[in-house]
């Protein structure tokens, strides 16, 4: 996931009270399915779908508390609570890190390691509900997130739900756990599109407007003072896959950006993901660049994985031509 090797060492926590029971509710309140919940477009999808499942058990969805954003992530999840037809909890998360006093300990400022805290704290809250699988959703186009340079290769892009990294994670947790209680991770989007997503959360009673709502941008929100109103640059990777699976399924995507990647009064340091994505578009895609990245598991399939990223692909070809007609129009 972050290309680094890895030393884990385990210290007392200091000055502060251990948490030493699980993270339960009592064995009567016991979730049947335990969900990451980010206030993503993905995320959302999938707790929509599965909240208006009938059902008497419940639906717990872990959430990380993004700093400046969480009334954005609320708004989010009430939408999420009009849609029930079964019990629903969420258990919000603090991921803010904070260093040992006067231990000359230097914090890592990055969010490559994230995913792992986010899949573990899932894990964790799924073994205390007695829940045999947690669930991740990322479509399957940013989950394999295929390189657009060779400089994005590898552990220089995001791949903390990578069916690679899954399994190696799902190998972790079969050999720590005690026999019979392993918790499976599984990510339930990975052969579908940005636009299929949407395509699910549209189906299960949500409107375009809430999902215009959710936080998709890969810039970290904190780093940018626009606020709320402008929780996305609309010029990174994530935005463009955001802009183009809204566009697949709407017809429109009104989230207001911060900026347009087509706008020709930007200059061109800003403009990197546009044309590094307009570039990829242009040239083929194989099996070989699929596993070339990163390996895949033993048992994977890789026919849906490859169709998956041909059918996004083809979304994002839209995208462009949807972008370079607006261009055009607006040219002076």
């Amino acid at each position: 996931m972050t290309g680094d090797l890895w030393e884990v060492v385990f210290r007392a926590l200091d000055g502060k009270t251990v948490r030493e029971g699980p993270l339960t509710f009592g064995s009567d309140e016991y979730a049947h399915d335990v969900a990451l919940f980010s206030g993503g477009l993905d995320s959302l999808g999938w707790a929509a779908q599965r909240v208006g499942l009938p059902s008497p058990h419940s639906l717990l969805l872990v959430t990380f508390e993004e700093r400046n954003f969480e009334a954005v992530q609320d708004h989010v999840y009430e939408a999420v609570r009009g849609l029930r037809r079964r019990p629903l909890r969420r258990l919000p998360q603090s991921q803010t890190v904070r260093k040992p006093h006067d231990s000359g300990i230097k914090l890592e400022l990055t969010t490559r390691s994230r995913g792992l805290l986010y899949a573990a704290t899932a894990v964790h809250a799924a073994a205390a509900e007695h829940v045999p699988v947690v669930h991740l959703p990322e479509n399957g186009q940013l989950a394999l997130n295929p390189p657009l340079s060779a400089a994005r290769a590898g552990a220089c892009s995001t791949r903390s739900v990578h069916p690679w990294t899954l399994h190696h994670l799902n190998r972790v947790i079969a050999e720590v756990a005690e026999p019979g209680s392993a918790v499976r991770v599984e990510n339930p989007f990975a052969t579908l599109t940005k636009g299929e997503v949407c395509a699910v959360a549209r189906d299960a009673g949500l409107p375009q407007k809430v999902l215009e709502s959710t936080l998709s941008c890969g810039t970290p929100p904190a780093r940018r003072p626009a606020g709320p109103e402008l929780a996305h640059c609309g010029l990174c990777f994530p935005c463009l896959v955001r802009r183009s699976g809204l566009l697949h399924t709407f017809g429109s995507d009104r989230t207001p950006y911060a900026a347009d990647p087509w706008d020709p009064s930007l200059p061109a340091s800003r403009t990197t993901h546009w044309r590094a994505l307009r570039r990829w578009l242009d040239t083929d895609w194989s099996m070989l660049d699929l596993v070339a990245d990163a390996p895949l598991p033993p048992d994977a399939q890789i026919a849906p994985l490859l169709e998956v990223v041909e059918r996004g692909r083809e979304e994002l070809r839209a995208l462009i031509a949807w972008a370079d007609r607006t261009a055009s129009r607006n040219a002076p």
